[in-house]
């Protein structure tokens, strides 16, 4: 039987991302699970402690906290040798956009939806319109968009839609293939690392905090790329369902430890 610590070493490489691994990135899954209340702060060695088991070195991380600083994700500070980490207001609003979608266990779908359509070579309104509202790209001058229509759309054509059916051209351009392939791994990887755990397993603190974050950071590059539309427009080999099924078990079992309890001496 694979001894407790095995199974640990073998579900962080599990759930390691193959193919990102944009420290910046995973510091923003990190703070957005684990330190998105205001003035919640993560120190510089805490950061260190949970994200070295995944392969990132502490000079890639120092080097990542400058670029979100630069960016205005987080702040830092000092308190003796201690530096110190928090998610700035900017940050805590982009995090918190966002977190209804990455922890929804069952996404809501809207009832209504309508397509803009601009005129041929002459799209400059419904581009800015994409820039500042949550419309769906479809074609060059054709965007789906669900619940009312913006007021702005004076200028296009502004259909609305009851979605039955979709080709497989517009399926593969909304899911690509790539991105089908990203979550069939990570749903083989979440159903591995379940079935294989130990039988009484129970996480510390920071174990618990690595594999939340390698869950989060991974789960939020499927779920952030791939809009909640109806299921129409989805191609047959789509995991999208079970395997948000299966990370939210996966979370169930790892329990969010707070910023204080990893602060904590040993």
């Amino acid at each position: 039987m694979t001894s407790q610590s095995t199974w640990y070493e073998t579900a962080v490489t599990d759930l390691t991302d193959p193919h990102d691994q944009r420290v910046w990135s995973v510091i923003v899954s990190l703070f957005g699970d684990m330190a998105q209340a205001p003035g919640t702060r993560i120190s510089g060695g805490t950061l260190t402690r949970i994200i070295e088991p995944i392969g990132i070195k502490p000079e890639a991380i120092r080097v990542a906290l400058h670029r979100l600083r630069k960016d205005g994700w987080i702040e830092s500070d000092r308190m003796g040798r201690v530096s110190r980490h928090v998610l700035t207001e900017f940050g805590r609003a982009q995090s918190a956009a966002v977190t209804p979608r990455i922890y929804a266990r069952t996404p809501v779908m809207a009832e209504h939806w309508h397509l803009l359509i601009a005129e041929d070579g002459n799209t400059q309104v419904l581009e800015d319109i994409m820039l500042s509202h949550d419309y769906i790209p479809i074609g060059r001058n054709v965007a789906l968009g669900s619940g009312t229509p913006t007021d702005h759309a004076g200028a296009l054509l502004v259909l609305a839609i009851s979605p039955q059916t979709a080709p497989t051209w517009l399926q593969d351009r909304l899911c690509p293939q790539e991105l089908r392939a990203s979550c069939q791994t990570l749903l083989a990887a979440t159903r591995r690392v379940a079935r294989s755990r130990p039988d009484g397993w129970t996480p510390t603190p920071l174990q618990s905090a690595t594999l939340r974050t390698l869950l989060v950071h991974r789960w939020r590059r499927v779920v952030l790329r791939q809009p909640d539309l109806p299921p129409a427009f989805y191609p047959p080999d789509w995991a999208g369902p079970a395997c948000r099924e299966s990370v939210m078990q996966l979370l169930d079992t790892l329990p969010r430890p707070s910023a204080d309890t990893l602060s904590a001496p040993g």
